[in-house]
């Protein structure tokens, strides 16, 4: 029997509307390196639209279609420069109350000029769009990207022209697919919340630089690398100027490494974060950067940070503001660091995805360590591969963007995933990558507690350096007693970081210890954490949940008030509640104790 084919679709009758965007996503090998080069911020207003049934993408509004092959206009869904505007980069949850639980589809565009200059490419380069992303440019698809929390970067070089108008389709609907799932225990904020920026480079360029100390050797020892666009061979030039060195190196088909003794180098530490300015030169390219050198490894169950045994006095932290949504200040950065370090912090855990990345360059400056994480959270789609890869691209972009940072010890490949086989094969094949991509840095995860047995012995552990583990005794289980028990059950070959732990307060509310949301319970919760802790000579650190108190719509109670209270400060990062003080004086003891 003969199929039937329509002959009148159109976006009405179109069931598949995405398909056509797909395969040509911005991957972690398409991102360039920035650092030293000029950029041209599209930062700005924009105009926007609310398009929460996915029209643009439907009609291909970036045709701009206003008229017929015979010249007849057209009616359209769309007046681009008639919309209101928005100041990008920003949550849009954050601009307007319409907005603030809106989690679909905007389409924002704007028209910038552009004159060239000489034989060059032309990159634009997105730090973070939640979820996902299409882009087009001069009524062109460009490409997409997944991902809320990382960067991409496309080659615009082709599409370019005196005046451009880009569009830029950003949606943030929660999938169960996706990377993080739908079901998570923070705010979905929506936009594009980090800065849109074009790079010119010629057209061989260096695509990314690498430097550090080498790993397993002295502590006077650099390794550097380089990866250029194209696979041609040359010789390059790493200079150190503060330290008076310069050397040569051969590139081969793209890609070379040199290693070298530096004998007068200081080493990078909380302590004393020393940076040093470098620069890294081929024919017709260069780039530059400020880094810091220093080594972390783990052995048997210690630490060591530069040779020297590391207890990790930390604080996890989510990316958060009452003003600002996910599109946190630099101000409001720099201030979670110094809240941390107030506290008597060395370390911080940034929770649970990849936070801007302003955020480790201040962490380098200022001197704290700390663990970055992709949102492989609770229950991913193990099986899909698509998932995979997802994630797998995401932890490649993290890897990428934030090597240079000597603050960056430990990447974390997820949190509180239920240990079954298809999450062990997950997460093994994730943190087998980060070995493979980055042997300079110690790779984790935040475990569960096996209830059944109340021990530590997630099986994704063997494929860890350092275990992380989440436990709320006291809290959502409240029989404290259980916590003793769990390490007595417990012996770990490898150095624990108990990666949560704490209790709900409501700041200003007090009542008996046994009390729910009150500061009195907390510091209760607290108080029996610390004593407990203490005494455990495999827990080499702990990160309490959290620094301050972030919006979360699970959380409905009068005490919550859509805010998860867990943090030691209160949401308007003023606030500090009573268990803030109790870490304080523990860390100040730790510190003394080294």
């Amino acid at each position: 029997m003969k199929k039937y084919v329509q002959k009148n679709v159109s976006d009405i009758n179109l069931e598949d509307y995405v398909s056509e965007y797909e395969g040509k996503d911005a991957l972690a090998e398409d991102l360039i390196f920035t650092g030293g080069r000029k950029r041209e911020s599209l930062n700005g207003l924009w105009h926007y639209a609310v398009d929460q049934y996915e029209i643009a993408i439907r009609q291909h509004w970036f045709e701009e279609r206003t008229h017929d092959a015979d010249g007849r206009s057209l009616p359209v869904d769309f007046s681009f420069d008639e919309w209101p505007t928005m100041q990008l980069p920003c949550s849009w949850n954050m601009q307007d109350r319409m907005f603030f639980l809106y989690e679909s589809s905007m389409v924002f565009t704007r028209k910038f000029s552009f004159i060239p200059d000489g034989d060059e490419k032309v990159y634009l380069r997105i730090g973070a769009a939640n979820y996902l992303v299409r882009v087009f440019l001069n009524k062109q698809y460009v490409g997409m990207h997944r991902g809320g929390s990382t960067p991409m970067c496309f080659d615009i070089t082709e599409l370019l022209q005196r005046d451009n108008r880009i569009m830029l389709v950003c949606d943030a609907t929660r999938r169960p697919e996706q990377v993080p799932t739908e079901n998570t225990d923070w705010f979905n904020y929506g936009g594009i919340y980090r800065d849109i920026e074009l790079f010119r480079v010629p057209k061989l360029f260096i695509r990314d630089f690498r430097i550090g100390l080498t790993p397993g050797k002295t502590l006077d020892r650099i390794h550097a690398s380089v990866e250029l666009s194209e696979k041609k061979s040359l010789t390059a030039t790493l200079n150190l100027p503060s330290l008076g060195h310069e050397v040569q190196f051969e590139v081969k088909d793209g890609k070379g490494e040199v290693s070298f003794r530096l004998p007068n180098l200081q080493l990078w530490s909380p302590e004393n974060p020393k940076l040093y300015p470098v620069t890294l030169e081929i024919p017709g390219d260069s780039v530059s950067d400020t880094v810091g050198f220093r080594e972390i490894k783990a052995v048997g169950r210690d630490l060591f940070l530069n040779g020297k045994k590391l207890f990790l006095r930390g604080v996890s932290c989510h990316e958060d503001s009452v003003v600002n949504g996910k599109a946190v200040s630099r101000e409001e950065a720099i201030q979670a660091i110094l809240d941390a370090k107030e506290m008597g912090c060395n370390f911080m855990r940034l929770a649970h995805y990849p936070h801007h990345e302003q955020m480790a360059r201040l962490a380098d400056s200022l001197g704290i360590l700390l663990w970055e994480e992709i949102p492989v959270y609770w229950a991913i789609r193990f099986r899909r591969p698509e998932t995979y890869k997802d994630a797998e691209n995401q932890l490649k972009e993290l890897i990428r963007r934030d090597y240079n940072r000597a603050s960056v010890i430990i990447w974390s490949v997820g949190n509180e995933n239920a240990d079954s086989d298809e999450r062990l094969s997950f997460m093994r094949r994730l943190a087998q990558c980060a070995h493979r991509i980055d042997r300079t840095r110690l790779v984790s995860a935040a475990c569960l507690v096996s209830f059944e047995r109340n021990a530590i012995e997630d099986r994704l552990a063997e494929y860890l350096d350092v275990i992380g583990l989440n436990e709320y005794y006291g809290w959502y289980s409240p029989d404290f007693s259980k916590l003793p028990e769990l390490f007595e059950n417990s012996n770990p070959e490898k150095p624990v970081v108990i990666s949560e732990f704490g209790a709900d307060a409501l700041y200003g509310h007090h009542g008996s210890k046994s009390d729910k949301g009150t500061e009195d319970c907390q510091c209760d919760v607290y108080e029996k954490q610390i004593a407990t802790l203490r005494e455990i000579p495999y827990v080499k650190g702990m990160a309490p949940w959290i620094l301050y108190d972030f919006r979360c719509p699970r959380r409905t109670s009068v005490i919550q008030q859509y805010y998860n209270r867990k943090g030691l400060i209160a949401e308007d990062r003023k606030s500090r509640k009573g268990a803030y003080y109790l870490m304080q004086k523990f860390y100040e003891e730790k510190a003394r104790e080294e």
